[in-house]
């Protein structure tokens, strides 16, 4: 072959192999790309899932229903029920609140002095009895991480205003939150942040006095 015509093919062939290819012969589209040898195919990013809400009495407990809703279905919490009930406070917190709710248990309501329950429910004390229910209600929704940042910046304790009109100190007791009462009762919160669509519930060991 003529070595005129060989040396020209070589100088096309490399000019060709030389030449920048433009980012439509270059880039291949991800959807199309096949995962390198050994490595999954990528997925699609996931969606952020809400954390679960802790089971309280027993039973599970729904970010999508309200306070009632939910706290009728704890086996720990029937006095409670029974007390929201006979105070007729149940529309109330079954409405758009937000409400942040300190539910003292089944267990909290028994510590009492002897006939404290049965007295409350008594028709003629429902005054009385809306009085210390509304006492653990707190308007709006405070989560356990806000509560604890309100302990912080008052370095070491918070004041937080209830329904009832009156007050409870929050203070930390290593990684619990501890609420004093009006006559220096302290109950702990046992189970914090359970979700509701119109608020919050803590659960808490003792019956909070105004």
């Amino acid at each position: 072959m003529n070595k005129t015509l060989i040396a020209t093919a070589l100088l096309a062939c490399i000019a060709a192999a030389c030449s920048p290819k433009t980012e439509a012969e270059t880039t291949v589209p991800m959807a199309d790309a096949a995962p390198a040898a050994g490595m999954p195919a990528a997925m699609p990013e996931a969606a952020a899932m809400p954390a679960a809400n802790p089971m309280v009495g027993g039973a599970e407990m729904f970010a999508d229903k309200d306070i009632i809703d939910n706290a009728v279905n704890s086996k720990d919490h029937t006095t409670l029920v029974a007390a929201v009930k006979a105070a007729g406070l149940v529309d109330t917190l079954k409405g758009p609140g937000p409400f942040t709710v300190f539910a003292p248990t089944n267990a909290a309501f028994d510590a009492l002095p002897a006939g404290t329950v049965d007295t409350l429910l008594k028709p003629e004390m429902k005054g009385d009895l809306t009085k210390v229910l509304t006492y653990h209600v707190v308007p709006g929704k405070i989560d356990a991480a806000t509560l604890v940042g309100l302990i912080q910046a008052g370095s070491g304790t918070a004041t937080v205003t209830t329904v009832q009109g009156g007050t409870l100190t929050a203070t930390l007791a290593g990684e619990n939150v501890n609420l004093t009462d009006a006559k220096g009762n302290v109950a702990t919160v046992t189970t914090a942040d359970v979700m509701q669509s119109n608020g919050v519930i803590h659960v808490v060991d003792k019956v909070l006095m105004p």
